[in-house]
């Protein structure tokens, strides 16, 4: 993939999120949705209710512009998904955010574009629960029209001192490809360095057990 001219479409403009997709405008054209109206309003008006950003740092932003409008994402070629997964009164998590997210990108996706999860999810949900949705209703197929990866959010909210750029990003990929081409993606913001997991099981486990 050709970084030049990138376009990058982060979902979920949470903690999570909204660090991600300031973080790559330094480098790229960022697309920073959520379906939450409202919370994109906030952020054009230069407001960050989460305090993960402040007001000085969003009015200098330049390469991202922010949406709740699907039709701004169809220019991007990478998409990272960042909702929450949370868990319902049985402690079972609750994977209805991602699959919604992932059911909105698949109806702009093209050939050769580039899913990445960061959201926390079981080992295998990214392959086994994702996967089959972006194909279904994208009608591409998975390691020949498009790719897909995992790198889980690891920030500690709150933290003014270790931010995103200060924290070692695992990384992984559905083919070996894919996995140096999301590598070498987040090296570009990453200062910490980049750990390459051998599977996108193995990051998801990874971050499980952190």
């Amino acid at each position: 993939m050709n970084f030049k001219n990138l376009s990058i479409g982060v979902v979920g403009m949470g903690y999570v999120g909204l660090p991600l997709a300031i973080e790559f405008s330094k480098k790229f054209k960022v697309i920073g949705f959520d379906i939450n109206k409202t919370r994109i309003k906030q952020l054009k008006n230069k407001i960050d209710v989460t305090k993960e950003v402040s007001r000085k740092e969003l009015f200098k932003l330049k390469k991202i512009s922010f949406s709740a409008n699907t039709d701004h994402l169809n220019e991007c070629k990478i998409f990272i998904i960042t909702v929450p997964t949370p868990i319902n009164k049985k402690n079972k998590p609750n994977l209805r955010p991602l699959i919604d997210a992932t059911k909105l990108i698949s109806k702009v996706i093209k050939k050769n574009n580039i899913v990445i999860y960061e959201s926390t999810v079981f080992p295998g949900a990214t392959e086994e629960i994702c996967g089959p949705i972006l194909e279904k209703n994208s009608g591409l197929k998975i390691n020949k029209d498009l790719f897909i990866g995992y790198s889980p959010e690891r920030i500690n909210p709150g933290d003014k001192k270790k931010r995103i750029k200060d924290i070692i990003k695992i990384t992984s990929g559905s083919n070996s490809k894919t996995s140096k081409i999301i590598s070498k993606l987040y090296s570009l913001i990453i200062k910490a360095g980049i750990h390459e997991a051998e599977s996108i099981k193995v990051a998801e486990a990874g971050k499980v057990i952190e």
